[in-house]
């Protein structure tokens, strides 16, 4: 498989190049993963770094190649994020997670579960 030279920034791992293998499409993933063991013996820290343009073309605005910058956050639900997917069950009202009830108490423009066209 092919590699490329990938530099990370912020975070521990800043300043540093690592060979990242490249997918069928020729990118670096999305997100890079590191665990680091912990010297307690306790359970590994997860380093999550995400893929940034390192810059874009002049004419056609095309990325030059990938970095890595750093996520603190590191959330990542491992699905991809279609429109038509549903949201995540710790979000609340404003992000969809729960029904809202004012939704609810607006009339129908077709009652009675009618046909909405002219000619019926």
């Amino acid at each position: 498989m092919k590699s490329q030279d990938t530099p990370f920034e912020g975070g521990p791992m800043d300043g540093r190049v690592l060979p990242v293998l490249l997918g069928p499409t020729g990118h670096p993933p999305k997100t890079y993963r590191i665990p680091v063991p912990d010297p307690a013996g306790g359970p590994p820290t997860v380093l999550v770094y995400r893929r940034v343009p390192r810059g874009h073309s002049k004419r056609l605005g095309l990325p030059q190649g990938w970095k890595y910058a750093f996520d603190p956050e590191g959330k990542d639900s491992g699905r991809p994020r279609w429109p038509w997917s549903k949201p995540d069950a710790t979000a609340g009202p404003a992000a969809g997670g729960t029904p809202d009830a004012t939704r609810d108490a607006t009339p129908d423009a077709t009652p009675d579960g009618r046909r909405d066209d002219a000619d019926g």
